[in-house]
């Protein structure tokens, strides 16, 4: 078994968290357990590394409706002198919003988000090809990512999202919103989305019903009567629980904005306490996120990848014994037309020429099922490419297949593929155990166990 070598992405993460959040540490040690893994199925090569399948950037969403709100207060919230082009009520693009200390702003396009795995739309144009053909190649219409230099954009990644009312629904634009819903830590829903009919409100409600157990939405309310007679926050939090509950959205936290300027005084800037406190928990809920996206590969392997590779064996197997099974019809046909020509039978049992005939027989058969074998691989090899893309899976399907073309596999009828054994199962559930055992450790650090503080982040857990 060679050694895989991790990865500097893998590297630079371990590096990144050994003071902050030892519990990431550890977690990426676990993915390149599982990386290595998978090298020796031969499902990734050896500078790719699972760990780059999600974002470990804390993530920030924010969902508008029609109205300014929305880039009033990212522009208030961020503390910018200037009103950022693009953070408008009429932007049609999904913007990454990333800290830089540079005083001038600077917009890149979607590509740059499309092909760097640490972001979370890493190839999101395959999907948007797959969902509309010629789409994925106008990633650039789709995404941007502007550098803003503010402090509470630190470590932190905000996405702003196309105001609902203001673009036209389109599968890829559905698809997106459906995307950062699913991979963000938290999402800022401005109540102004409720308030006017659009094509896109019955897919949020959707979206954000699948997940709204998951603790990620904060409706914000921009009502300024709130800051002018603060006895009516309550009654309007009331007011609007009780429309979102009328759609089905029963959880999530309300909090009414503070009222926000569009020139940013530092004098005189809104109070954003209520929201700091949901944000400053935001790299905890990444946390949770990352362990639970490292369960979900290892998972992976066994639910998706491997039943993948076994059903097309499955269908290689059947193929090519189909084919030689007509091939020997055809010998077994010319036999028996000999025999009504010219009378081949006795010499067939003759103790002397019969084996003679066998062994024949074998020669050339076995040469054929190999041909035969050879061939329909070729298939089989196009078939799991074509689903890999269809799954957006980024591990090789065709070429754990291709390591069972040996001598051996393709004469015996071995279906399990190659390394897929006990030992590797063991693996797995080591890892998986493994993961268990840094939730729980997560868990341990804000809570008692038996009235006892537990703190050890620094357990290496046996990894």
């Amino acid at each position: 078994m060679t050694e895989k070598t991790a990865s500097k992405y893998l590297t630079n993460l371990e590096k990144h968290f050994a003071k902050d959040n030892p519990v990431l540490q550890n977690a990426a040690k676990i993915f390149h357990d599982l990386d290595q893994i998978e090298y020796d199925l031969g499902l990734i090569e050896m500078d790719e590394t699972t760990a780059c399948k999600n974002s470990w950037w804390p993530i920030i969403s924010l969902i508008g409706g029609n109205s300014t709100a929305k880039s009033r207060f990212v522009n208030s919230y961020l503390g910018t002198q200037q009103l950022l082009s693009g953070i408008q009520a009429s932007s049609h693009k999904f913007t990454v919003l990333l800290h830089n200390n540079q005083a001038i702003s600077t917009t890149l396009p979607g590509t740059a988000l499309d092909v760097d795995f640490r972001y979370p739309f890493y190839q999101i144009s395959k999907k948007i090809e797959q969902l509309q053909k010629g789409e994925g190649k106008r990633i650039n219409s789709y995404l941007e990512l502007k550098t803003i230099n503010s402090e509470r954009l630190i470590g932190k990644l905000f996405i702003d999202s196309p105001n609902i009312s203001a673009v036209p629904t389109n599968p890829a634009t559905t698809l997106l919103t459906k995307h950062i819903i699913e991979n963000s830590d938290l999402v800022f829903i401005f109540t102004d989305v409720f308030e006017s009919a659009s094509p896109m409100l019955d897919d949020l409600l959707q979206y954000i019903t699948v997940h709204q157990d998951s603790n990620k939405f904060v409706y914000l309310i921009d009502e300024p009567i709130a800051t002018l007679n603060p006895a009516k926050t309550n009654e309007i939090i009331s007011s609007w629980q009780r429309k979102l509950s009328a759609l089905g959205l029963d959880t999530g936290q309300f909090i009414v904005l503070p009222n926000q300027q569009i020139n940013i005084n530092p004098q005189n800037q809104a109070d954003f306490t209520e929201i700091d406190q949901r944000i400053a928990n935001v790299a905890h809920d990444r946390t949770y996120r990352i362990l639970d996206s490292l369960e979900k590969n290892i998972r992976q392997i066994d639910n998706v990848v491997i039943p993948e590779v076994k059903k097309g064996i499955a269908l290689w197997k059947e193929r090519v014994n189909i084919s030689s099974l007509i091939v020997l019809a055809f010998i077994a046909f010319l036999v028996v037309f000999a025999e009504i020509q010219i009378g081949v039978l006795d010499l067939l049992i003759d103790p002397i020429i019969g084996p003679i005939f066998i062994t024949v027989l074998v020669a050339i058969m076995v040469p054929v099922h190999l041909l035969i074998s050879r061939l329909q691989a070729k298939l089989i090899i196009n078939k799991l490419n074509d689903r890999q893309k269809e799954l957006l899976l980024m591990e090789n399907l065709a070429n754990i297949f291709e390591k069972n073309l040996t001598f051996a596999r393709m004469l015996l009828p071995i279906t399990e593929p190659v390394g897929w054994n006990k030992k590797t199962k063991a693996r797995l559930a080591q890892l998986s155990e493994n993961t268990n055992e840094l939730v729980q450790l997560l868990n341990d650090s804000f809570s008692t166990y038996n009235e006892q503080p537990y703190t050890n982040y620094s357990d290496p857990l046996h990894l």
